[in-house]
């Protein structure tokens, strides 16, 4: 379990991880050791699950964001096998989803403009068997966050 001091450096974390330690303990009003400790229990614990550097997707040429709506008429485990597999080895996916509902599962996929989506498009349907696949162009993100409620 964590506790009020983890939540606030698991927030001051999500918000910016380069900071210094002191800079964090300064923050949740604490000093460096007891931080230190946290975030290394907080780590071993597999609640800091890795620290990343996030991108700014327009500014490395990915301005288009697609969802993706499939459905299936197959859920055999060798289908599974082979759909996690691709998802896995076409990195414009950035999120894929299982879904309850009449959509089984919804994809998030970052291209640099639609010619990219359609040859990312034919690449992904010519490796797996799909009932019906639907796409969307994002106009504009409202909101994007890594940064979970805690």
């Amino acid at each position: 379990m964590i506790d009020d001091l983890d939540r606030k450096i698991l927030r001051v974390l999500q918000t910016d991880s380069s900071l210094a330690l002191e800079e964090i303990a300064a923050k949740v009003g604490s000093s460096k050791s007891p931080v230190w400790n946290r975030i290394k229990k907080l780590k071993a614990n597999g609640i800091i699950a890795k620290e990343v550097a996030l991108l700014d997707s327009s500014k490395i040429g990915l301005t288009d964001t697609f969802f993706v709506a499939i459905r299936t008429d197959q859920h055999s485990e060798e289908w599974l096998n082979a759909f996690t597999q691709t998802l896995d080895e076409m990195p414009e996916i950035q999120e894929a989803h299982r879904l309850t509902g009449e959509i089984d599962y919804i994809l998030k996929v970052r291209v640099g403009s639609t010619q990219e989506f359609d040859a990312f498009y034919k690449g992904f349907i010519g490796r797996i068997n799909l009932f019906n696949v639907t796409s969307s162009l994002s106009m504009e993100t409202l909101k994007e966050t890594t940064v979970l409620k805690v």
